[in-house]
């Protein structure tokens, strides 16, 4: 016995040793493209009770792959929509996180977070025009009533802006889009029949006399980002518009869009800017429980039936807080011209679970709303600190961030369930990809998947198994085929190329 012990353990010596950091307060081991083999599928696994968190595997194409009949065939010629990217929020809560780190420390985790080579590859943020529900203040950029008044807010020039360029930096091709959660309250009215002046952050109508001055402050916004060295990709008009609750917020129904968009859309192009504009920005089922939004239903689908209006309107963007996907796949059938995008989702302290959430985001927003021809898919906040915050009053107490710092040091991250489900797109799906058609043969009960094919030539596939047994699925594409071992309540992405 004691030399069968001694036989052992000189073996084990004489194996290659692997390191994995399964730990969401540790960085992902291996993410550096390259380190890969040439000719092998690179394939990343998550799984909902975290004993794998981005765990890196390499496979080999099969002669003759078994998977007891499972299969998936790509199907490059039946081209679907092009990606423009994955990411999360920076709001203003989140860059003064980030920049109470140490520059050392804080540069790590961005280039996990945004490097295309080196980590994650985020591709796509959001960021708010004036405050948001995670600002440390109230405010626009243009208080002082006047639009000759407009100017960034302190919290863009000290905090955002900053925090922007250093990712910038890492991923220059980084795509932004800006939503306002308010207009100026001097531009605020009660409702739009006693035309009432309302100075409230809270609810409130734009006032139509005031469509010039409001869309000539987009304007001034893109062109003040511009020259702060932060381009602005595209814009929504308004963050929940049927939310009157929200702390910073306006009220905005789909009549409103329709005719402020007529208005905005000139002014945008007469500047000679070309920032995309997306309409709605809220949930897929228009808020329709409450009364007042019952004529809202199809809010994106209204305006566009006015060839005025939706000349100037790229796509819409959508929130999954209420509804469902299938309003996406509603939307693509009726106006397949038109973009969608995914521009919101928190977590937070209401029922959360890791796995819980893994397993409803990749199948309901991610794989979900990609088979949709949904182009760009971002969540809330980056970085919140573990005591949720900052925020100010009247802002959400209660959610995460894809990543929390510690305080009072702010030193050591945890990883969220969000920050994973980003990165199994972004980390294999590049901006600027097209979705690929999927043929599914005896496909299991609980698999879900969507594949790409990449601007340089690779492709690849991010699956779900919500189903608690192992799944084996032969994976085919232009004549080579490999089995994709899914285990029970996971997520693994894969990318490949010949």
């Amino acid at each position: 016995m004691r030399s069968l012990l001694i036989a052992s353990f000189v073996l084990l010596l004489s194996m290659p040793v692997c390191v994995f950091a399964d730990n969401p307060s540790m960085p992902i081991a291996d993410l550096d493209d390259s380190l890969n083999p040439a000719g092998k599928i690179v394939a990343y696994e998550t799984t909902a009770d975290k004993a794998r968190l981005f765990r890196k595997e390499t496979l080999d194409f099969s002669e003759s792959a078994s998977s007891d009949g499972a299969k998936l065939t790509l199907e490059p010629n039946e081209v679907r929509q092009t990606v423009d990217g994955f990411g999360a929020a920076i709001t203003g809560s989140t860059a003064v996180n980030l920049l109470k780190m140490t520059p050392e420390d804080r540069a790590a985790l961005l280039t996990e977070t945004f490097s295309v080579d080196k980590g994650l590859g985020y591709s796509y943020v959001r960021v708010s025009i004036g405050c948001s529900d995670f600002s440390l203040d109230e405010f626009t950029c243009c208080d002082e009533p006047g639009i000759e008044n407009f100017a960034l807010p302190s919290e863009d020039r000290e905090y955002v802006i900053p925090a922007l360029k250093e990712i910038l930096a890492i991923n220059p091709n980084l795509k932004i889009v800006a939503s306002p959660w308010t207009c100026p309250r001097w531009m605020k009215v009660k409702d739009l029949k006693s035309l009432e002046p309302f100075e409230s952050w809270t609810s409130g109508q734009l006032n139509p006399k005031y469509y010039d001055d409001y869309a000539l402050y987009f304007v001034k916004y893109v062109e003040a980002a511009r020259d702060a060295g932060i381009e602005i990709a595209a814009i929504t008009m308004q963050n929940e518009p049927l939310n009157r609750g929200n702390s910073a917020s306006l009220f905005m129904t789909w009549q409103e869009q329709r005719e402020f968009v007529k208005v905005l859309g000139p002014k945008m192009r007469d500047a000679g800017l070309d920032t995309e504009i997306w309409a709605f920005d809220h949930n897929f089922n228009y808020d329709n429980n409450k009364p007042e939004c019952k004529d809202q239903w199809g809010y994106p689908l209204r305006i566009y039936e006015d060839d005025e209006a939706a000349q100037y309107l790229t796509g819409a963007a959508y929130h999954a807080y209420g509804g469902n996907k299938e309003e996406m796949k509603r939307v693509r059938d009726a106006r397949p011209d038109k973009g969608l995008y995914f521009t919101e989702q928190s977590i937070g302290d209401w029922g959360y679970s890791f796995g819980g959430d893994l397993m409803w985001f990749m199948r309901e927003v991610g794989i979900g709303v990609m088979n949709y021809d949904c182009k760009a898919i971002i969540v809330w906040n980056y970085m919140l600190d573990d005591k949720r915050g900052p925020n100010r009053p009247g802002g959400c107490t209660q959610c995460l961030g894809a990543v929390n710092i510690s305080t009072p040091d702010y030193k050591h991250a945890t990883r969220y369930s969000h920050f994973y489900e980003i990165g199994h797109f972004s980390k294999v799906v590049r901006a600027g990809a097209v979705r690929v058609e999927l043929a599914a043969d005896d496909l299991p009960r609980g698999v879900y998947a969507c594949a790409f094919r990449n601007p340089d030539g690779s492709y690849a596939l991010v699956a779900q198994n919500d189903s608690n047994e192992p799944r084996r699925v032969e994976i085919v594409c232009e004549g080579k085929s490999f089995v994709a071992e899914l285990r029970g309540k996971s997520v693994k992405s894969f990318r490949w190329n010949y």
